[in-house]
């Protein structure tokens, strides 16, 4: 079994900044809306600062800065080699990724599809629409017809047309398959869960995103009529996994030679805290900056998209849960490997939905919801694994 190979020092919980992360989003939303309000063309300046292609912008430098630096930090903290002697046991390992990438994807496209779809789409609106960014790669001439939606000129820029429950499905479908890879420590650890096996799924799964969230998500948004190209897709996973994977690796390769581990882990990682935080909130801003007119106009948007999130987190928490005790794993290698399902690396989703739809696209905001329900739910779930350990056979860790 995975024990203590990957684990340095005592687990801690939640920091201030995780245990009020919905108090933050909410803040966010406010100051997001006024400052579309106030000084609308501050966001639109800043988004405009992109790389083109074709006439069209494909990537948002200061946007970019920002979730490289949400990424970075999660990445660094992995040790690939004290994981690689950690992973002994096959059983937990293949009930995570199974879990990951052959149901989870796929529960939640069918769940987004019969809410956002049908159920509440006369809410969202019949005829409403989002526009979202051209796909890259495709040099599609106006009136074009891509997908579920058509070229368009909106304000000077060619633009998809799309229609807005499809654009918050695509933002499902990002979360859908972008497994956690961050908080998931926190959420095993305060469940009392095996923090070696859960570094084990983090390394894992960091790694099984460079090749399968590209994949699944372009087979997964084509079926939702919004096609993504794989030079799209590609992209976003080089800019936004592969590069901060690359940079945290050697970074923290170099400067545990230079410094030592314990001075990287005690100053170090504390340094970059703040940034993330910072990074985080700060997209989080501009975001809801652009979609401010959408929610006032429609101020129950954020229930509808999260009504489905919070489905789908229970039912893949339940299912790997229950494939826990069926596979008879000890309880603290199964807390761990139904939360790292049921939780989402929202960071990834953000990054690539505002890489293919961008910044003022329903997708993004969809992603964004994703993290408000995040701590809320995700708490919920880890005193239900306390309060049902009878359920499986414990082990002692070893210290």
């Amino acid at each position: 079994m995975a024990t203590t190979a990957c684990i340095t020092k005592e687990a801690k919980g939640l920091s201030a900044f995780e245990t009020y992360l919905t108090v933050w989003v909410a803040l966010c939303i406010i100051a997001g809306i006024l400052l579309g309000r106030v000084a609308p063309g501050a966001a639109r300046f800043l988004d405009g600062l992109a790389i083109h292609v074709n006439g069209a912008p494909v990537v948002s430098i200061p946007i970019a800065i920002c979730l490289f630096f949400m990424m970075y930090p999660i990445m660094v903290k992995i040790d690939f080699q004290e994981v690689l002697r950690a992973g002994r046991s096959a059983k937990p390992v293949g009930l995570t990724l199974v879990l990951n990438w052959a149901i989870k994807p796929f529960t939640m496209y069918a769940i987004s599809v019969f809410f956002l779809g049908v159920l509440f789409r006369q809410f969202i609106g019949v005829d409403a629409v989002d526009y979202v960014k051209a796909p890259l790669g495709l040099d599609l001439d106006v009136g074009a017809v891509c997908g579920a939606g058509r070229i368009v000129l909106h304000e000077g820029v060619r633009m998809l047309e799309v229609p807005l429950w499809r654009s918050y499905l695509a933002g499902c479908i990002l979360l859908g398959i972008a497994p956690c890879t961050a908080m998931v420590l926190v959420w095993g650890s305060l469940a009392k869960g095996n923090d070696g096996h859960t570094l084990v799924m983090v390394a894992i799964n960091s790694l099984a995103m460079l090749v399968l969230y590209g994949v699944l998500g372009g087979f997964l948004l084509g079926v939702g009529r919004l096609p993504a190209p794989w030079q799209a897709l590609l992209l976003s996973v080089g800019i936004y996994v592969a590069l901060p994977l690359v940079a945290g690796y050697l970074s923290r390769k170099g400067i545990v030679r230079v410094k030592g581990e314990e001075w990287f882990k005690e100053k170090f990682l504390h340094v970059l805290t703040p940034v993330t935080i910072t990074a985080l909130l700060i997209t989080l801003v501009l975001l809801f900056s652009f979609k401010g007119d959408v929610i006032l106009a429609n101020p129950l948007t954020i229930i509808w998209i999260a009504i489905p999130l919070f489905i789908q987190t229970n039912l893949i928490f339940w299912i790997g849960y229950w494939g826990a005790r069926v596979m008879k794993l000890s309880y603290q290698d199964a807390a761990p490997s139904a939360m790292i399902g049921a939780s989402n690396h929202f960071e990834v989703a953000i990054a690539t939905a505002v890489m293919l739809f961008g910044l003022s696209s329903g997708a993004a905001l969809a992603t964004v919801v994703g993290v408000l329900i995040e701590v809320p739910v995700m708490l919920m779930l880890v005193r239900i694994c306390l309060k049902t350990q009878g359920w499986f056979r414990r082990e002692p860790v070893v210290a």
